[in-house]
């Protein structure tokens, strides 16, 4: 008996020896096994997710302004998105994907990235790959993730043009459309959404775009209808009419931007997880509230709920869902929707003809405003057990601090590069049309095109 318990032990050692001495192909098979993999389920739903986004633009956003505008300028709304679409999608392949998302500063990006040089197809991301000061793995190649990004670009210059419809040169827009995506879209994508950017670093929140998108595509807009100056007519006493030429377009638009904004919101998670579950929850709940609250204070206000109140109070809740998206549960989407509702009505109507500026289609009014409420509330309601973060009602109020410096920091550089480059525009080639082709339409003067 005590020999055969010696033999077993025996045995036992040898055993555990001969792992040491793993077959190379084994112990290789076995590194690999363990290394992150693309996952086909999380490429699948970001693919979708990429095209969800890029269906806000167009034709999602080309019609929702092109319903909007008055009939002898929807060809020329409707091609500044599309045409926007076509711009930034090389621009984004050329430099502005490696400039938002390559390593180089706390303020910017680097080149390794220029051409898309470099990626990988086969391996999963690695965000910030070498770096001392972490990463972000992901489960999905470099070129979906890229793909995904580039439509976030795309949409946002694109909502700037709602500001100054009927009146900027095409030619100017096209130049404002490159100097504005380099200057200020890719450093603030680079701020936010990697790891080594300043307001990453400081701990803002902002799950799909509220600072990124938003707040940038807001304070730009404003500042550029405060430049280019108001349209030909605007105001009391103008003797001009600009009432929308087919709000039958624009609620089939802002239709295509709700659907969309699922891929934009809940796409954001990186994968197909939880996290985008509730993402997708809490994006439809937003905006059916803030639809219903503009929609009522319209209501109480005016006497009549209007189409174009309803889908707009829509679009607001979807604004301001976006920084919280990742981060909030259902009653917490709840309150940000009641509140973006109320206050981007404020901003379209009361704070638009207090300031006295032509913000035409409230490019500001809705995603300026809308985008700084859901910052804010992403630091009231961020919940640790959704995004990992505590915001103020689970005992976190430094969030909201957290948050201000973020939005704070988004608009100043917005607002400053913004101008600067409207300013250079307007002296060199001219930002605006001229007289005649603002009273006759841009659709004609422009494009040589007209709808009967």
């Amino acid at each position: 008996m005590q020999n055969l318990i010696k033999y077993s032990f025996l045995a036992a050692f040898l055993a555990l020896a001969g792992l040491g001495f793993m077959d190379p192909v084994l112990a290789q098979e076995a590194a690999e096994a363990a290394a992150p993999a693309i996952d086909s389920g999380d490429t699948a739903w970001m693919l979708t997710a990429t095209a969800l986004v890029l269906l806000m633009t167009i034709p999602g956003l080309a019609l929702f302004y092109g319903g909007m505008v008055r009939k002898m300028n929807v060809l020329a709304t409707v091609t500044q998105s599309f045409a926007i679409c076509c711009v930034v999608a090389v621009l984004w392949m050329v430099l502005g994907y490696s400039l938002a998302f390559g390593n180089g500063t706390a303020f910017v990006g680097d080149m390794t990235r220029v051409l898309l040089h470099g990626m990988d197809m086969n391996a999963p991301f690695l965000l910030g790959a070498g770096m001392e000061t972490g990463s972000v793995q992901f489960t999905i190649p470099e070129s979906v993730f890229m793909m995904f990004q580039m439509t976030f670009a795309i949409i946002t210059p694109a909502l700037i043009t709602g500001a100054f419809v009927d009146r900027m040169k095409f030619s100017s827009l096209l130049v404002f459309t490159v100097l504005w995506v380099l200057i200020v879209y890719a450093p603030i994508a680079h701020w936010v959404w990697h790891p080594l950017g300043m307001l990453w670093a400081a701990g803002v929140l902002d799950f799909a775009g509220g600072t990124v998108v938003h707040i940038n595509a807001g304070v730009a807009g404003l500042v550029a209808a405060l430049i280019v100056g108001k349209r030909t007519g605007y105001g009391k006493g103008g003797g001009h009419n600009f009432a929308p030429h087919n709000l039958v377009l624009s609620l089939i638009g802002a239709s295509l931007l709700w659907v969309g904004w699922f891929g934009f919101n809940a796409g954001s998670a990186g994968a197909a997880n939880g996290r985008a579950g509730m993402a997708m929850a809490v994006t439809m709940i937003a905006a059916a509230a803030a639809a219903l609250s503009w929609m009522f204070t319209e209501w109480s206000l005016r006497g009549k709920p209007s189409a174009l109140g309803l889908i707009s109070g829509a679009v607001a809740g979807l604004v301001a869902i976006t920084p919280a998206s990742g981060f909030v549960d259902p009653s917490g989407a709840l309150i940000i929707g009641l509140v973006a509702g109320i206050m981007c009505y404020w901003g379209a109507t009361w704070l638009k003809h207090a300031g006295g500026y032509d913000d035409s289609l409230d490019a500001f009014g809705v995603h300026g405003i809308g985008g700084i409420v859901g910052a804010l509330l992403t630091g009231v309601f961020a919940l640790k057990g959704i995004g990992g973060v505590s915001g103020l009602i689970e005992g976190n109020p430094g969030q909201v601090m957290t948050q201000i410096v973020g939005i704070g920091y988004t608009i100043a550089w917005c607002a400053l590069a913004t101008a600067g480059i409207l300013y250079l525009i307007k002296f060199t080639i001219g930002l605006r049309v001229e007289p005649e082709y603002e009273r006759d339409g841009l659709d004609l003067s422009l494009h040589g095109e007209t709808i009967l």
